[in-house]
């Protein structure tokens, strides 16, 4: 199951767990000029708890849904009416994802674990672990290639690192100076993953990890694509 059909799957759960709180209303209580329904506390936490892991993960903690999620969360007071305050973010934010937020969500995620593996690198061979350093750069910048390669709309599967540069290259996705040092890259990336430790230096190392952030700035790649 993809990471949209985990999202999506969640939604739909907490949509109906929603409207079981709304079912185990109970105690009603006549106000000035309103009627309030009691919501069971223990089904509220959970429900709430689990909606705000749910947008935190999905949308980041400075995103509106989860500050509103969360806002609303603190004054509620166990009526219905704080309820309905909550289930009205909660589905702002579920219609917002079925609308194609999904692709933002999936460029966060895409961005935040490349760029782990190659602070991981840099940290790795600063340390003077310099093989560990070349296997992650090298996975970072082969998932990177591939998915730039696909998101302009070239097929590159399993193919490896050198056919998906001559498909960049032949496509005239990359030049200059990018396409001269990229050359350089699939020679040590397999190396790195052999575990051809003699044959690669931590100036080896160092160049690609440089290459892979530059990578980064001037070629956007997202999953999803």
């Amino acid at each position: 199951m993809s990471i949209d059909e985990k999202i999506r799957e969640r939604f739909a759960e907490l949509t109906v767990q929603a409207s079981t709180i709304e079912k185990a209303y109970f105690h009603q209580e006549v106000g000035y000029d309103n009627i309030f329904f009691h919501v069971d506390p223990e089904l509220f936490n959970e429900w709430s708890t689990s909606v705000q892991g749910l947008l935190m993960s999905v949308f980041r903690e400075n995103s509106p849904y989860y500050k509103n999620f969360s806002d609303a969360k603190r004054i509620f007071n166990g009526v219905s009416p704080e309820f309905e305050v909550c289930r009205g973010v909660f589905k702002a934010a579920a219609m917002d994802y079925e609308k194609g937020l999904f692709m933002q969500v999936e460029k966060a995620i895409s961005g935040e674990v490349l760029g782990d593996f190659v602070e991981l690198a840099k940290i790795a061979l600063s340390e003077g672990h310099k093989d560990v350093a070349a296997v992650l750069a090298s996975a970072a910048l082969e998932d990177a290639l591939k998915r730039f390669a696909k998101q302009n709309g070239l097929e590159v599967g399993d193919r490896v690192m050198q056919d998906v540069v001559a498909a960049l290259k032949s496509k005239g996705l990359v030049g200059g100076a990018q396409k001269t040092l990229l050359d350089a890259m699939p020679k040590i990336r397999d190396y790195a993953m052999h575990a051809n430790w003699d044959k690669l230096s931590p100036e080896d190392v160092n160049s690609m990890i440089g290459f892979v952030e530059q990578f980064f700035m001037r070629n956007p790649v997202h999953v999803g694509q």
